[in-house]
């Protein structure tokens, strides 16, 4: 019987040396004459295990890791196509703790299968929320994603029933469906993880999307440094074409839908929905004002549904299971599942997939195992270099949309950055408002100009001139770019540093220089 290896393709993994990892595996299966093939999947989402080799035995999948190439030697030698013991040997995948406590809906298929195998995705439920949109009217589909509770996750939170509706009520000769996947958050990986684990995913849910408003074309707008998930989405996209799930005939429908990769420059203020439309059209990613909203007039002027990857790749498991399956997974009006990605100084560093409601404590402590160094954790940054940082005293905090507003946090792209008692709040601040400078379009002054003004007034701190007046200034400054700016840019820019300076004031008062004995 031939023995199936599985070796990840993810960019992570790759990172780490899967590409050489998979390239020895097979010199050793010609070299030993072994019945064997390679799938390469795409990775779990453990990188510390990474890369993490699995083998297909009849109790279930075995794995492996972190593997170099001059371990495959020693592990073939001791087993590893009928999954032995040897030092590396990790046991039964789904068993594995990180892996075996989370509820994985959105990423049920990603590490399992080939991402460029439509079949391997029919054979894992793939499609099956297709076929029953398909039997459904447009306002029943809608309806279905409503009931779920589903919000976007690209970081607002807005429900995306309602803005499925509001394109299906509008008039309009075409419409379009738009997926940001322009992930710029630091420490965000879920997005890219999806395009090159589980492409089809991405595919159904736009396609479910646009026969729900009446589209009949769709964009994946998504940046320049994803060379991988590129590669991966135009490849599952020429298979769908030619498999009948894209084109004229969507399944052999009524419906047509296709889609289209577009690669942006990388520009952070490209993940701002309307700058994301001028620059698919062609332009410079700059801010539109607000109305009209894309729903109404977007991409082209025609209505839109601009939703993220996560939301859209959600949207197959609700028709398939029903609303009401989503719905049950969650707290208050956060429902269903959120890819938590964690980051930063910690030990377990990886994508984990729960429902809503475990507190922050229980993410960072015993998800993440607490920092990588073994020092005290200091702040954990949730919500992209956008976010506010959330000190110890805070991680009794659910992880829901209104439980982190109550506390002047984000949820955003569900990122979190642990960092441990190193760490310089003053420099963290800074960097905030450094980065909002570097990246802001320059529509709006409160974003231009404060930001700015805000990196002059840290470096004023910093070297003790006057600060608590600097202080009082930062904070004004804070308030301006919070309630003025154009977009979110601007305007999330002081939760980072209103919450470094609220939890860690230490750190904003440094200690007066000594003077030199005279």
């Amino acid at each position: 019987m031939t023995v199936t290896f599985f070796v990840p393709r993810d960019s992570g993994a790759l990172a780490l040396g899967a590409e050489k990892v998979a390239r020895t595996l097979q010199d050793e299966i010609v070299a030993r004459n072994l019945d064997a093939r390679i799938v390469r999947n795409g990775s779990r989402g453990m990188y510390w295990l990474e890369p993490m080799v699995e083998v297909e035995t009849p109790s279930g999948r075995v794995a492996y890791g972190p593997v170099k190439p001059s371990d495959l030697a020693s592990l073939l030698d001791t087993g590893m196509a009928e999954g032995r013991t040897h030092p590396l040997w990790l046991g039964l995948t789904e068993h594995l703790p990180f892996l075996a406590k989370q509820t994985r809906l959105t990423f049920a298929r990603c590490g399992i299968t080939d991402p460029v195998s439509l079949d391997d995705y029919r054979a894992h439920d793939g499609l099956k929320g297709l076929e029953k949109a398909l039997a459904l009217s447009p306002l029943e589909i809608v309806t279905q994603v409503t009931e779920s509770g589903l919000r976007g996750r690209g970081g607002a939170g807005f429900p995306t029933g309602i803005k499925w509706k509001t394109v299906l009520d509008a008039a309009g000769e075409r419409k379009y469906i738009v997926c940001n996947a322009d992930e710029g958050d630091s420490g965000t990986f879920a997005d890219r993880m999806i395009m090159e684990g589980d492409p089809f995913v991405l595919i159904e849910g736009m396609t479910i999307a646009g026969i729900a408003v009446g589209a009949t074309k769709g964009y994946i707008y998504t940046r320049s440094e994803y060379p991988h998930a590129i590669a991966v989405m135009n490849e599952a996209l020429d298979i769908a074409r030619k498999a009948g799930v894209l084109g004229a005939s969507v399944l052999g429908s009524a419906h047509a839908f296709d889609i289209e990769v577009r690669v942006g420059a990388g520009a952070y203020v490209c993940g701002e929905e309307t700058a994301l439309l001028e620059s698919l059209e062609g332009r410079r990613g700059i801010v539109r004002a607000k109305p009209p909203l894309p729903a109404h007039k977007g991409l082209f002027g025609k209505p839109t549904v601009i939703n993220n990857v996560i939301s859209l790749a959600s949207v197959p498991v609700i028709l398939d299971k029903g609303a009401a399956f989503y719905k049950d997974f969650g707290m208050g009006r956060s429902r269903g599942t959120i890819p938590l990605q964690i980051a930063g100084n910690v030990r377990y560093g990886g994508l984990f997939e729960t429902a809503f409601g475990l507190t922050l404590g229980e993410i960072v402590d015993d998800i993440g195992g607490g920092t990588a160094t073994g020092r005290p954790v200091k702040a954990v940054q949730i919500g992209g270099p956008l976010g506010a940082y959330f000190p110890r005293e805070l991680f009794d905090t659910p992880f829901d949309y209104e439980a982190f507003a109550a506390r002047d946090g984000l949820i955003g792209h569900a990122g979190l950055v642990v960092f441990d008692n190193s760490v310089d709040m003053l420099k963290q601040a800074r960097f905030a408002m450094e980065f909002c400078a570097v990246e802001s379009c320059g529509k709006c002054t409160p974003c231009r100009i404060g930001s700015t003004r805000g990196v002059e007034v840290v470096d004023r701190i910093a070297a003790n001139i006057e600060p608590e007046k600097q202080i009082a200034v930062l904070t004004d400054l804070c308030n301006t770019m919070k309630f003025g700016s154009l977009c979110a840019l601007g305007g999330f820019t002081p939760y980072p540093v209103m919450s470094a300076l609220t939890h860690f004031p230490e750190d904003f008062r440094p200690a007066p220089v000594a003077q030199a004995a005279e």
